[in-house]
């Protein structure tokens, strides 16, 4: 690209790099110079400008942006995304369904590292979205790029995005009591979190906090997911919740999480199905590490033992005030 001033009488066929006040109004940047704007420049007295003009094998930004965009989701509709028409260079990418984005960071990482011109932004790895929520935005920085790293940039990065809609339909919550008050806590904190994903909550199921009666519930739940809320925290693999878990024929595949709120969480499944013990912290609408994982296996995505040690990088969370034991006492 060739970029830099031109006097107004040979800048026509360029795109205006900054905008120009006029009597009336302004010519924006990004503008391709006509003879209509050549003359209202000429008209307010502008004998100048700065101008960009593509070269030899360079591509515009738009049609940039929107190969680019394409290579990264090639079938919109198969990944649950839809992408936005391109305009000044920049390309959104929408969901198009409930659920988390996937996100290959090596391929995003890649792009980035072609040409400083070419960028990709994306939401973190795994984020919950909401019905339209902005899942990417590709930008093309300057009015063009060249196409051999446009090209490169595209082959980097080929369906590199996706969104992962939910699976689950139903969900159920099992709550454990030792007062008759404990089978209430955080019933609505949860329901507000599986209704984000579009889950229904079934009936929920209040025992007393004993290892038999848990283990009963586990094993005549019939929902695509369960989730556990024990009323006393669940302080060792070998407490109530996991030995219930496991007494009704499911297996624990890990304990505890580097995430802060939501260290005593557990998780595994019975005959297929997801079991998710939450910590005490999920009666509290804030995010937690338990959100996390629940979001991402009511998705179909597998969480295994090395993705939970991976979330110690950013899973100190933001206090939640009525922890009994906050972080400084």
């Amino acid at each position: 690209m060739i970029f830099g001033p031109a006097p107004l009488t040979e800048a026509e066929g360029a795109v205006l790099a900054h905008s120009v006040p006029l009597p009336k109004g302004r010519l924006r940047k990004g503008k391709v110079l006509g003879r209509a704007e050549i003359a209202q420049l000429g008209a307010a007295g502008v004998d100048e400008v700065i101008v960009a003009r593509l070269g030899p094998g360079d591509v515009s930004e738009d049609a940039a942006a929107e190969r680019l965009a394409h290579a990264l989701v090639p079938d919109p509709q198969a990944a649950g995304l839809r992408l936005s028409r391109a305009a000044t260079g920049r390309v959104n990418i929408f969901a198009d369904c409930l659920g988390v984005a996937e996100v290959e960071a090596a391929k995003i990482d890649a792009i980035n590292a072609v040409h400083p011109m070419i960028t990709v932004a994306t939401v973190p790895e795994w984020q919950r979205m909401g019905l339209r929520g902005m899942v990417a935005t590709v930008k093309i920085i300057s009015y063009a790029v060249p196409d051999d790293a446009l090209e490169r940039a595209c082959a980097l990065g080929r369906d590199g995005l996706r969104m992962r809609g939910v699976a689950v339909a139903h969900a159920q919550l099992i709550q454990t009591c030792v007062a008759p008050e404990d089978g209430k806590k955080g019933q609505k904190a949860i329901g507000d979190r599986l209704d984000r994903l579009g889950v229904a909550l079934g009936d929920i199921c209040v025992v007393p906090h004993e290892t038999a009666a848990l283990a009963a519930a586990i094993a005549a739940s019939e929902t695509g997911a369960i989730l556990i809320l024990t009323a006393s925290a669940t302080s060792d693999i070998n407490d109530v919740a996991p030995l219930a878990l496991r007494a009704a024929g499911g297996q624990v595949i890990h304990y505890g999480m580097p995430v802060d709120p939501g260290n005593l969480l557990f998780y595994g499944d019975v005959n297929g199905t997801p079991v998710i013990g939450l910590p005490g912290c999920a009666r509290s609408p804030a995010l937690n590490g338990a959100d996390w994982v629940m979001e991402r296996l009511l998705c179909g995505v597998p969480v295994t033992p090395r993705d939970i040690a991976g979330m110690g990088v950013g899973g100190l969370l933001k206090e939640i005030q009525t922890r009994p034991h906050p972080r400084e006492g």
